[in-house]
């Protein structure tokens, strides 16, 4: 259940859900718990490190180095310089940073998996990732580094010099220095605890943010990409009894049942137009609850991975302040996420591939039952120079191909790193970075089928063959807001600035889809 104070996403108390995540990363205020019960199990479990580190207890990654390292004995007077080695040697991340927006959900995916309250960390630190959220701070985090165990060490260094006052941050759509800004805001950095920088860096924070934005992605496309195809079935002059009900009683997927659910709704037109002379259509029309119905169906268990992720404390040690034992395992690693969005990235691929298919054939004047070639929209004597959307196909048949070149799963490529210490390593983050690529290129593909579908049946119209009666209030809705913003191409045009704009509104989510 999602606790909201004062419209804040409250830490510490229920589980969250993805959709808190992706509210703070829209910019969403957060809190932390404040009950007795919350703070005194956060403060039980400091106090059980400082106490045994008086007692001069070996603890990992607090009087020991780290990974390999762990046999390396620290010095009594250097422990409180360890987690500030920590963060330092791990900013070594390169290529492409966060944006704004992932950063922020990683600040809400390290701040959950803290809250847990096993994981030996300080209110202040607590309060501090807080104090980033409600100041719209986030730490600039290169996006390469990761194996995704021991966890996402390397972008998450980022996060834990930003609660320092090190290194840069990106605040008010600008890159600066974070003691620049904390001077500014008069905010003061922490002091990072023995544990600290250990706790903060060595979890699944990363690929699990970056997971949670891709779920909610995946899960509009999904029904983006059954509306479109309804606007195709129309456009084609393809059959609805493809989708009828009683058909998919007897191959009971929930998910694909629901997607023959919406097509049925979408095409129930006062007139409905009538079908071609075909009994079936080619796959892409008549089998595509059954290629979106497999990411439908897929979302529900990929939702329970993710957000038992998110749920969790992934570092190590874990800290076990109640019946003061300290835990060693290995929660940092990133398998779960990795399987989900291996097989997330996998799903949305598919979705690309059914609408290229799709595209390619109500574009060729062979198969789309009586559309112009490359549907352009120009008559007579200005028709030999026009071509419509004949170079937008091949775009298409391009983003396609470079989504399906990357769904190669992550999680099969492991390395052994660090002195073989980390010899078995999830991959989770690049994982969750390959769906993202992947979705959007199929945003790319969705935002030209999009238009493409949109021409076809303006054109079906100028031919006299369909009026508004011919389609469902639904489809009726969404011609009309595409047309809004785009313009039937009569006369051949660049469309980059279409397709931009469209997959601008895909990525905001602006079209209310299914209930």
């Amino acid at each position: 259940m999602t606790v909201h104070t004062q419209d804040s996403i409250l830490f510490g108390a229920d589980r969250l859900t993805i959709e808190d995540v992706i509210d703070i990363a829209n910019g969403a205020p957060a809190a932390l718990n404040s009950s007795p019960e919350f703070t005194s199990k956060i403060d039980r479990g400091a106090a059980f490190l400082e106490r045994l580190l008086k007692e001069e207890g070996v603890i990992y990654g607090v009087t020991t180095g780290y990974g390999d390292s762990c046999t390396v004995a620290i010095p009594p007077e250097l422990v409180d310089e360890l987690p500030l080695h920590l963060t330092r040697f791990h900013g070594c991340g390169l290529g492409e940073h966060l944006d704004h927006q992932q950063a922020r959900a990683v600040l809400a995916t390290r701040l959950c998996s803290l809250s847990q309250g096993v994981s030996g960390v300080s209110r202040d630190l607590l309060n501090q990732i807080v104090a980033l959220v409600n100041h719209d701070i986030s730490p600039r985090i290169p996006q390469e580094g990761s194996v995704g165990a021991s966890g996402d060490l390397t972008p998450l260094s980022y996060l834990a010099a930003a609660l320092i006052g090190e290194r840069e941050v990106l605040y008010k759509d600008e890159v600066r220095p974070t003691a620049e800004v904390y001077a500014e805001l008069g905010l003061s950095p922490i002091k990072l605890k023995p544990k600290e920088g250990l706790a903060l860096m060595n979890g699944t924070s990363v690929m699990t943010a970056l997971a949670c934005l891709a779920y909610k992605r995946a899960e509009y496309l999904a029904q983006l990409a059954t509306r479109i195809t309804s606007m195709v079935t129309v456009g084609i002059q393809g059959n609805d009894f493809h989708f009828d009900e009683a058909l998919f009683d007897v191959k009971p997927h929930p998910g694909q049942q629901q997607i023959a659910s919406w097509l049925r709704a979408d095409l129930q037109a006062a007139k409905p137009p009538r079908n071609s002379d075909r009994l079936q259509d080619r796959y892409s029309l008549r089998c595509a609850p059954h290629v979106i119905g497999a990411l439908q169906d897929s979302l529900p268990w990929i939702r329970q991975l993710i957000e038992n992720e998110l749920n969790s404390a992934n570092d190590n040690p874990i800290i076990d302040g109640d019946n003061e034992r300290v835990l060693h395992g290995g929660h940092f690693y990133g398998g779960h996420i990795a399987m989900a969005m291996d097989t997330l990235k996998t799903a949305i691929a598919n979705i690309a591939d059914l609408l290229d298919r799709q595209m390619a054939q109500l574009m060729d004047y062979k198969f789309n039952n009586g559309l112009p070639f490359n549907l352009t929209g120009a008559t007579g004597s200005r028709k030999p120079i026009n071509h419509g959307f004949k170079a937008v196909q091949i775009g298409i048949s391009a983003w396609t191909a470079e989504a399906l070149k990357h769904t190669m799963p992550a999680s099969v490529f492991s390395r052994s790193t660090e002195c073989h210490n980390q010899d078995k390593v999830s991959m989770g983050t690049i994982a969750s970075r390959d769906c993202l690529r992947v979705l959007e290129l199929t945003e790319q593909v969705a935002s030209a089928s999009l238009l493409a579908a949109t021409q076809a049946l303006e054109i079906r119209k100028q031919q006299g063959e369909l009026d508004d009666s011919h389609l469902s209030p639904a489809l009726q809705a969404m011609q009309s807001s595409i047309l809004k913003d785009f313009e039937v191409v009569n006369e051949d045009r660049p469309l980059e600035g279409d397709l931009r704009l469209f997959i601008s509104k895909i990525q905001q989510q602006s079209w209310k889809m299914f209930d």
